[in-house]
């Protein structure tokens, strides 16, 4: 879907995004982990730190039909614009597969007017 939407200069800004893309996890539990996400270009207004953060959170008890709820916050504004919204788009595609893989996931993306929801099946 970002493809086609793309013109040739995003295409260009997001493939160096994604070569650039690096997080480290904040926290780790039995049932959750929350990743810092490091974009070039983009950070946080208030901290100047990471542009925004996910949260992944297993439900791995008792269900073997299970999805992994994956939460992507960003927080710096410019990706908020409607128009990079196929930058946003890939850059948490891109998230959502060196985090959590091919599992079954319920997406929340809170990006300002570029937030939505989604679900990857296996």
């Amino acid at each position: 879907m970002s493809e086609i939407m793309m013109n040739p200069q995003l295409r260009q800004q997001t493939d160096e995004i994604i070569r650039g893309l690096t997080f480290t996890k904040n926290f780790r539990s039995a049932t959750a982990e929350e990743w810092y996400v490091f974009l070039p270009g983009f950070q946080d207004p208030q901290t100047q730190g990471a542009a925004g953060k996910v949260i992944i959170h297993y439900d791995l008890f008792g269900n073997r039909d299970v999805f992994i709820n994956t939460t992507v916050i960003f927080d710096d504004p410019a990706l908020f614009d409607p128009q990079v919204h196929p930058m946003v788009y890939s850059i948490v595609d891109e998230l959502v597969n060196r985090l959590v893989g091919y599992a079954n996931t319920l997406l929340s993306v809170h990006a300002g007017e570029n937030s939505y929801q989604a679900e990857y099946i296996s």
